[in-house]
């Protein structure tokens, strides 16, 4: 028997906002009594469209028993889609039946391992900024692109439908510089050393920079200790013509949304294909308006790219495709072997670059001497710097102080983290099993213990490096320090090291691996 209160099927429900986080996805909240729900058939997790006032939205359906939730004469939305609707609480809305993706049948042929065209990846571009698509149906097109592979043609055609599922920056200058890694190396944040150097110099180089995915840190998890990092288009456009660059995330522009969408599926999945990877990376800079573009490749055996043969590979495939979009792309190989600097996590890693930058007695060298010469080959972008000169320039930038002074103007500029986050609390120490030297440090496992930790969440939680390939210990000596927050990341992060170990190898000095350079 009906509930006295609930409206017949077809009458308008009343808006409620659900205070819940879904992460990049529309959710929408009906209670199972509700009249609307059992005459319309609904299912839960299926696909709704929202009305209301000339505005539709598309969300997943989740169904509630709880009345303090939604009530039989409410919808509920999530935060991101009551943002996304943009009206009060209280407003009369209506739900129907979403009509499903058409773009589902492509998806499909990819998982039968069939080549996609460009219409095909247009419409599933366009389909997955329309929030078509369920977290589902986002991670089988994730999973079967990655398991039948994007040739270079795919990721062409997926590379400008994520340009063209959104906005796209015009700086109306002839040279836009960026420079970005493919990741896997933790503690490598050359960018936010790079930026303020260019800058300083003059070159436009506003970089935007997605979060963590699979790793302890990205570029804005580090930033935001020292600065926000969330801002405005508008107001990203006046840092970046007043300071020639900026540190940003890239998620508050709509830059090719596409990609937001997609790596909050990779980042649980744990997915970092390559074709999806240069697509990702490439149409984010161009939605950035950059014209002339770094790509830092490292190459280690337990880095991402494992061996040099996979690094040319790649390198081929960014030029492939930078070159018929338009965007000049030079790609150097780099050392891959062990950790960048000495931090593994935000708070640590933002340490390392501002010693760097205040040219510390203790700032890691093998930070500053990569980004110096990073950013020399960035600034030999600029016709007026001959073939070579690069790196003194840089290096003349940082030691002059100018690029610290850059770095505090684009900090004061997105305006200044204060109270800053502070240092894990709770630590450990982790000691070595024996005397010798440092042969093998494992980039992988020292990234899920800084996660296992609390990083990036906890912008004090990581791992922080005493030993670095070539060291000589002592057995029982410290070889890294992990702090947490909680309590039960420490736990976590401690069980961890104790099942698989610390993640160092000690040996002889003949021991080191071969040095992965090609600068």
């Amino acid at each position: 028997m009906d509930k006295p209160n609930a409206p017949p099927p077809g009458e308008p429900l009343t808006l409620r906002r659900v205070a819940i986080d879904t992460y990049r996805e529309n959710v929408a909240y009906l209670h199972r009594d509700c009249a609307v729900y059992r005459a319309e058939g609904f299912q839960a997790l299926s696909k709704v469209e929202v009305r209301a006032d000339g505005v539709r939205i598309l969300a997943v359906l989740n169904v509630v028993d709880d009345s303090v939730i939604v009530t039989e004469h409410q919808l509920g939305l999530s935060e991101q889609a009551y943002t996304q609707l943009g009206l009060q609480e209280g407003a009369p809305i209506t739900i129907d039946h979403a009509e499903p993706p058409r773009s589902m049948d492509a998806v499909r042929r990819k998982m039968l391992g069939e080549r996609l065209t460009a219409a095909d990846l247009h419409a599933i571009a366009f389909e997955i900024a329309d929030h078509r698509y369920s977290k589902m149906e986002m991670a089988a097109f994730l999973v079967a692109s990655a398991q039948a592979g994007l040739d270079r043609d795919e990721v062409l055609h997926l590379t400008r439908a994520m340009v063209d599922s959104g906005d796209r920056l015009d700086w109306q200058e002839p040279l836009v510089a960026d420079k970005h890694c493919i990741g896997g190396i933790p503690g490598n944040r050359s960018s936010m050393l790079v930026v303020p150097i260019v800058a300083a110099h003059g070159m436009l180089i506003p970089k935007t920079s997605s979060r963590a995915i699979t790793s302890p840190a990205g570029t804005a998890d580090t930033m935001e200790v020292l600065a926000e990092v969330n801002l405005a288009p508008e107001r990203l456009r006046d840092i970046v013509r007043h300071h020639r660059g900026c540190l940003a995330w890239g998620g508050t522009a709509r830059l090719a949304p596409v990609d937001d969408v997609l790596i909050s599926v990779e980042r649980p999945l744990g997915i970092d294909a390559p074709g999806q990877m240069v697509a990702s990376i490439l149409a984010k800079k161009l939605a950035a308006g950059s014209t002339h573009l770094l790509i830092d490749i490292p190459v280690g055996p337990t880095a991402k790219v494992r061996h040099m043969r996979e690094a040319l590979q790649l390198r081929k495939l960014f030029e492939y495709v930078g070159d018929r979009l338009g965007l000049h792309i030079e790609v150097v190989i780099t050392d891959g072997r062990q950790p960048i600097g000495r931090g593994i996590g935000p708070l640590l890693e933002a340490r390392d670059v501002m010693q760097v930058l205040e040219n510390h007695p203790q700032a890691p060298a093998d930070l500053r001497q990569k980004a110096l010469r990073l950013a020399g080959r960035v600034l030999e972008f600029d016709p007026d710097v001959r073939g070579g000169q690069g790196f003194a320039i840089a290096r003349d930038i940082l030691d002059s102080g100018r690029a610290l002074a850059k770095m505090n103007a684009l900090i004061d500029a997105q305006s200044r983290r204060t109270p800053a986050p502070q240092l894990g609390t709770i630590s450990y120490e982790v000691g070595a099993e024996q005397s010798g030297v440092v042969t093998a440090i494992d980039n992988f496992l020292l990234a899920r213990i800084a996660r296992m930790a609390g990083a990036p969440m906890d912008k004090g939680a990581g791992v922080d490096l005493l030993k670095k390939l070539g060291d000589t210990v002592e057995q029982g000596e410290p070889l890294y320090r992990v702090y947490a927050e909680f309590n039960a990341d420490f736990k976590f992060a401690r069980a961890f090291n104790a099942e698989h170990g610390s993640g160092y190898r000690i040996g002889t000095a003949d021991e080191v691996p071969k040095l992965y350079v090609e600068f």
